[in-house]
């Protein structure tokens, strides 16, 4: 393994790992203020509870997302050094304000946690809006970073060095809305999702508790009108790209020469050699309407690129795939609770709807983790898109490999620590929450 692979992959691997937190962070505090927020109105025990034990939640993941939040922060300046020494002067702004938005949330969730019948209900209940909204923001700023590596801006590029640097610029980047708009809905999407496949799990072993009853339909309304939201939000960032990078654009789509106009492809094994995409289904014109909203028009393709400014296209097509496959999928489930609600108030009641919904638990993640791949793949081979490559700002270093291995072993075992906290805390649900516990008959 050489050693710009090894720090690629340790990248991808901390990434990769840490971007579920993050998720986590912007959405499960919105959901505790929420749950706290109906108690406050109707006085039923049961958003208390909710409330409370999805508190514990909140604190266990917020503490791990920190700690590997900073660790790819470090990674950042040790694995690729260069690229730091010249970046980090210009997008520094977004992530000083992550920092500080990590801070606010640190000191809310704090107060949220120890202000129990120690503060007025209503103040306490505003921390845990703050809790949320920082934590929306902290992903924000640091998806506003990463969009100024794939739309670099506030600075002019001379000799190999950036003069007239300018923060405010760089941190709104061409890109920053429209990653941050598709990023904050996916992560509502996935941690939703995930809550409410949890929770009507554990309700098809106790199908008359509350508690599970009442989470399922929380996590679910959200989920579904941020999955409506999704594909919206995926149709802006589909015509943003085709203008700032038509590479990532004809890598996602596996579109290899330039077509007026372009088929939509679905599915399909890329084959580089012969350039062309074998067991695809073409929809045809429908690429050149959702990149420029006109069928007839024009889609730049990878020929128009040198062979080495071309992203990998098998990962970076696979990867769309499944990320945009599984976002309809969710949209769909979202559409079926939303009609079900209306017309059949007792749909939780069934077994075959509560299967579905448990089965969706990990998908979002998987659709998360499939959409960072198109982002950081499909800018490949550049760090800084059109400035600067990867492989010159890697570490001169030797034995990164080691490195990668032994964060790769860190984070098995933290996984394997973080799964008991979570079985644990989930056991003791019907020990401290009334509403936990089904009534006798």
């Amino acid at each position: 393994m050489d050693d710009l692979l090894a720090a690629r992959l340790q990248m991808a691997v901390s990434l990769g790992w840490h971007i579920v937190f993050a998720c986590i962070g912007m959405t499960m505090p919105i959901l505790m203020a929420y749950s706290e927020w109906k108690w406050l109105r109707t006085g039923r025990q049961v958003y208390i509870d909710l409330a409370k034990a999805w508190s514990k939640g909140v604190a266990i993941f917020f503490a791990v997302g920190a700690v590997s939040g900073t660790v790819l922060s470090f990674e950042l300046g040790l694995l690729f050094p260069e690229f730091m020494k010249h970046a980090g002067p210009i997008f520094g702004m977004p992530f000083s304000w992550e920092g500080t938005a990590f801070f606010v949330e640190a000191i809310a969730l704090g107060v949220f946690l120890y202000g129990w019948n120690r503060l007025n209900k209503w103040v306490h209940w505003l921390s845990g809006v703050v809790v949320g909204i920082s934590g929306v923001l902290s992903g924000i700023f640091v998806v506003a970073a990463n969009g100024w590596m794939n739309s670099p801006s506030g600075f002019t590029w001379k000799n190999g060095q950036a003069y007239d640097i300018d923060p405010v610029a760089a941190m709104f980047n061409d890109a920053w809305f429209t990653q941050a708009l598709h990023m904050t809905l996916a992560a509502f999407v996935a941690t939703a999702f995930a809550v409410a496949g949890v929770h009507a799990y554990l309700l098809l072993k106790d199908r008359k508790n509350e508690f599970h009853r009442t989470a399922v339909r929380i996590a679910l309304a959200f989920g579904a009108v941020a999955a409506f939201l999704q594909p919206i939000s995926g149709d802006i960032s589909a015509k943003d790209i085709a203008q700032r990078q038509p590479a990532k654009l004809a890598a996602l789509e596996a579109l290899y020469h330039t077509s007026k106009p372009a088929d939509l492809v679905i599915g399909g094994i890329p084959n580089d050699e012969e350039e062309r995409v074998d067991y695809a289904i073409h929809v045809p014109g429908f690429l050149s309407f959702l990149a420029h909203g006109d069928f007839e028009a024009e889609v730049i393709g990878l020929d128009q690129f040198p062979k080495d400014e071309r992203p990998p296209v098998l990962i970076t097509h696979i990867a769309f795939q499944i990320m945009v496959g599984i976002g309809f999928l969710l949209a769909f489930a979202g559409l079926l609770y939303l009609v079900f609600s209306a017309r059949w108030k007792h749909m939780l009641e069934k077994r075959w709807w509560l299967w579905f919904i448990a089965s969706l638990t990990p998908l979002g993640f998987i659709a998360v983790e499939a959409g960072w791949t198109v982002t950081e793949v499909g800018r490949q081979p550049w760090i800084i898109h059109g400035i600067m490559k990867t492989k010159d700002a890697v570490s001169p270093m030797p034995g990164l490999q080691y490195s990668f291995y032994m964060i790769t072993v860190v984070y098995l075992l933290l996984t394997i620590i973080i799964i008991g906290l979570m079985r644990r805390q989930i056991a003791t649900i019907g020990t401290y929450y009334p509403s936990a516990r089904t009534k006798p008959e």
